[in-house]
């Protein structure tokens, strides 16, 4: 009796993580227009504070929405066609 080999299957398309770019792209563009808005402040260091705290904040949430939808996308199956 042989192994039974297996294929694994992913059927992500652009559609599945299109709402996700986005929403981060709109997260990078709230951020620019808040630090647009502190630069006319008498501190502009935290026009850039800000804007680089919320983009560091943000990216591992975009990152475990795009791995949860990549992991639920994969499929593994039994090859039998041996």
């Amino acid at each position: 009796m042989s192994q039974p080999k297996y294929l694994v299957r992913c059927d992500l398309s652009f559609g599945d993580i299109y709402i996700q770019i986005l929403a981060w792209m709109g997260v990078i563009f709230a951020s620019l227009a808040a630090g647009l808005s502190l630069m006319g402040s008498s501190r502009p260091i935290f026009a850039l504070v800000g804007v680089g705290l919320i983009l560091v904040l943000s990216l591992p949430f975009l990152l475990f929405a795009f791995v949860t939808t990549l992991l639920n996308n994969i499929r593994i199956e039994i090859n039998e066609s041996n």
